[in-house]
Formats: C-alpha cells, structure tokens, sequence
C-alpha cells in the first residue's frame, strides 16, 4: 500500500526535464505523483549537451527562430505551434535561470556582447543566429540535478523511482489513472489520478545504434495507442549525426554545438565532405548532415567518419567542451590533437502522440508533454536544441490547463479502480524468447527502417515485426511482466507504427528518404493514425 500516494493527485509518468518541469508547478495547487522508470536522474534529459534554443540576444528575433524552424521541419511543421513555442522561449528559459541552472556565462569567450545577455550563446546547425543557451556540454544532466533537487524538497510531490507505467486506465472517456510495476517488489500499483501527464521521452531503442539511454523505449507512445489515442509523423525518426564510434564503448553524443563551433567532418583522408552536399556544409541540418555521412561510409567502405576540431585552441575546445573531451580522452582520444570517430545513430523522435497547444491528448484527462508528443513543432525534422525548449514550453501549457481545469471542476476525482488482474498468468519459464525477439527488433529496424529506406526493405521489417509481436501477444497473455518484457512489447508496437508511417509517404522529406520515392510531393501532410480502439 502506498500512503504517499494521493488518489486525488495529477500522476505523471516520466522525469526528465517535461515531467520534473510540470511537477513543480502544479504542486504549487495539487499533490503530483511522479514516477520514474529508472532513477530520478536518469532520462533522455541527462543525455542532452548542447542546450536550449531561444530567442535571448536582442539582435536576434522570434521571426528568424520561427522560420529557421520551418525550414528544417521540411514543409510540415505546424506554424501555430513553432510560433507558440518561439514566442514562450524567453519566459521558460528565466524560469531555469531563476530556479538556479547554472548556465554558461557570457565571457567564456568573445562571440557574445556580454551587455546585451549575461550568458554564453552559441550556434547550432539550422540556426541562423546565436540563440543556444547552455551549460558548457552538459546542459541537460545540470537542467535534470536542478529540478530533481527541487523536486526532491518538495512536500507535495510523491517522487517514486524504478517503477514501470504498464498501461494506462480508461473509464467513461477519459484517463483516470495507470497500472505500474515495482520494479523492487515486482508487484503491480494501481495509481488512480485525476489527470495523467505522459513524459516518457522517445524511442529510440527501437534501433540497435542510439545516443539514447536504455529506458527509450517508446512506452507512451504505446499506452497512448492503445488507450485509444492517435499518433503522427512516426516515420521521421532523426539519426544524430555525430555519435562516437568506439568498439568498446556505449554510444556516446557528441553534440551538435561541435560543428557549430567551427568542427569538420573529414574523410579518412582528411579531405571535407560537406561542401559537397550543401551550401551550409557542417551547419546543414541534421537529416542532410546524417545521410551525407551514411553516403560517405557507402561509398568508401568505412565504418566511420572524422569531426575534427583540433584546429581550434586546446583551451577554447577544453571551456567549450569538457565533457567529450574528458569522455574521448579517457578513450585514448585527445580531440585538441586529433579528429574523433563518429557515425550517425538514432536520436530523437519526432513523431508521437497527438496534442493540441494545451498538450492535451485525444483522451480526456491525458497529456503528453516533450519527446512523446506529437505537437507540430518540429515537422518533418527536429532544428537542433528544439527539443529541451518544447519539453520546458508544452509542460507549461498542461500546468495551464490542468490549473484551469482544476478550477472549473471538470478534473472528477477518479472512480475506485481494479487492481492489476494477473490470477491467469504463471512465471516464465525462461526468457530466452525475450532478449532474442528485443535483438532482433533492433537489427530488423536498423537494418530495414534505418537513414535511407526502401518500400521493399520496410515490407520485410513489417513482416518480421508482425510476427514478433504476435509471439509478444502470446507470451503476455500467459506469463509473469517484468520490465524487459513490458518494454519490448512498447518497442514492437512502435517499431509496427514507425514502418506503417513510412510505408504510408510516398515522398522523401526531412528524415525520411525513400529511394522508390526520392522526391517530394506537393500538398504534403503530417501522417496521422487512428487505432482501432474508439475512445468511448
């Protein structure tokens, strides 16, 4: 029994920077629950080096941030929502400011007048201006201490770690709670709740090379399906391009603001690439920036390509970047003297479950917040350090809603829930099918699903992944959860989504290139699906 817990809370799932975000306000006015999957500094949020993008230097303008946005988003961002989210930029970042992220100051260097802004802007791929506010290389692990510091002190926040949201809980139309599973206990918890936020960031496990941690595994996007609701744009996966190749090591990322701080990608003869595919040569955009890579790689038969910023001072390179270059070097790597390996690697998610500029699902009482949503901002391809910035702004605008919801009495307490039924299923007897079925996945996706796809390629993914969700289905009906399993289920029925996106565009745009159809078609849209559970 949990007595921390209160049936009349907000429960939201997930604590990166979306989910630690939203908690603090609202428990200003309601108690929250929030539960993480793993520990509460462990999220995609951790992960994140470069930093926030927004408009802060006064030369810079809401109008060059909206428009360099739709131009990476390849003709399918939604204006209203970039817009939406430029213009609250400012406000979200002074909040951070104001619960104390140390951000980088102005004076780390001379590209920034220190009277106009105080901290250290710096330049990312697609920008057209100094907009990136960050702290050095590690802005998301100091963003993620900072609110989990807060959090912690908070008296009316219930914070509840290593604890896997299984399935989501519908009553009458709306969302009214969620089963969980103690990963400690391995018992499940019924959290009834009056509004359900899902801040489970993205999905990239599902490929076998991802810059993300082992819990992205796409479990909000799976609960939200089948509860009910619809999701979009699940083809444009982004593959960062710079993710450290080393045999031995985890994939390491290795952050976009390299290349913005004058780093070039060489061949292994030392010769530039780039230029070769687009005027803006390293500050392409990411989609470009990847499949220039891949081509590369193609062409020369090697397993890497170099970024090489040694020609800049070893004391410029060790202020700017601290963290990849004590990262490399303790690899054997010293990036003042030598270019570094790197090769592209799934990233982000810019697809998701479908929300309005209130973050509000089609379920009533469910919001998505940061990498799971689907809000329109990011289109076709997600503009560098768009990502933070939209998990900070749409978080704000749940707390609005969910505030004024509150307040007009339309958030009913929850009715008195069933507690997890598990009196037909038996221990495992092994587990064999499943660390088999979650390798395979991740190849079959890597291989079929990856930078360049073809319609004959995602139809053998769509295939196998049919058949590995029908033994999923099997093994869930007879035998005990654990989290490998309720995670590899949420890879399988994402991985089937992502391809049926992909087999749905008959266009190449932004981060989706098909060979059968390499360009692109007027009157383009978003690719919406609707599952065949109706919301009643």
């Amino acid at each position: 029994m949990l007595k921390s817990h209160h049936p009349d809370s907000v429960l939201i799932i997930g604590s990166g920077i979306a989910g630690l975000s939203l908690a603090l306000k609202l428990a200003e006015y309601i108690p929250v629950t929030l539960l993480a999957k793993r520990g509460l500094l462990e999220s995609n949020t951790r992960w994140a080096q470069g930093g926030i993008a927004a408009v802060l230097d006064p030369n810079d303008s809401i109008e060059r941030h909206v428009q360099d946005t739709l131009v990476a988003g390849d003709g399918l961002c939604d204006e209203a929502a970039v817009r939406f989210t430029a213009e609250a930029g400012k406000r979200v970042i002074e909040e951070l400011v104001h619960l104390s992220v140390p951000f980088t100051p102005c004076n780390i260097d001379n590209d920034n007048d220190c009277a106009l802004y105080p901290f250290h802007l710096t330049r990312e791929g697609g920008h057209s201006h100094r907009r990136i506010i960050h702290a050095a290389d590690h802005t998301g692990q100091s963003v993620q201490i900072t609110l989990a510091h807060k959090a912690r002190q908070h008296p009316n926040i219930t914070l509840l770690e290593h604890y896997t949201a299984v399935d989501l809980i519908r009553v009458d139309g709306r969302c009214v709670g969620a089963y969980a599973l103690n990963q400690a206990t391995v018992e499940f918890t019924t959290f009834a709740a009056r509004a359900v936020v899902l801040a489970t960031g993205g999905a990239g496990k599902v490929y076998l090379y991802t810059s993300n941690p082992d819990l992205a595994t796409g479990d909000g996007v799976a609960m939200a399906w089948r509860a009910g609701c619809r999701v979009a744009n699940m083809e444009f996966m982004q593959f960062h391009p710079t993710v450290l190749f080393h045999p031995s090591e985890r994939a390491f990322l290795v952050s976009e603001a390299v290349r913005g701080e004058g780093g070039l990608l060489k061949r292994p003869d030392g010769t530039r690439f780039m230029p070769d595919y687009d005027d803006r040569a390293e500050l392409a955009p990411r989609d470009i920036v990847a499949r220039a890579i891949d081509s590369e790689m193609k062409k020369l038969g090697c397993d890497h390509v170099w970024l090489d910023i040694s020609h800049k001072s070893a004391e410029f390179i060790t202020a700017h970047f601290p963290t990849i270059y004590k990262r490399c070097l303790s690899l054997g790597i010293d990036i003042t003297k030598e270019p570094i390996p790197v090769v592209p690697a799934a990233h982000y998610t810019c697809g998701g479950v479908m929300t309005d500029h209130h973050a509000k699902t089609d379920l009533n009482s469910l919001y998505a917040i940061g990498e799971v949503a689907y809000t329109g901002l990011h289109g076709a391809n997600r503009l560098a350090s768009n990502s933070l910035l939209e998990a900070l702004v749409y978080a704000d605008a749940a707390y609005q809603d969910i505030i004024q919801q509150l307040q007009a009495g339309n958030l009913l307490a929850p009715p008195a829930l069933p507690d997890w039924d598990d009196s037909q299923v038996r221990p495992s007897p092994e587990q064999i099918m499943v660390s088999h079925d979650w390798d395979e996945l991740r190849r079959v996706m890597w291989d079929y699903v990856g930078i360049v796809r073809t319609k004959k390629r995602l139809n053998l993914a769509l295939k196998r992944i049919l058949m590995i969700r029908e033994e999923i289905e099997e093994f869930y009906a007879h035998y005990e959860l654990n989290t490998d399993f309720v995670e590899l289920r949420n890879l399988a029925l994402v991985s089937e989504l992502i391809i049926r996106s992909a087999l749905s565009r008959k266009e190449s745009r932004g981060l989706h290139y098909i060979a059968d159809y390499p360009h692109k078609i007027e009157d383009s849209q978003p690719t919406i699906m609707t599952p065949k559970t109706q919301l009643g």
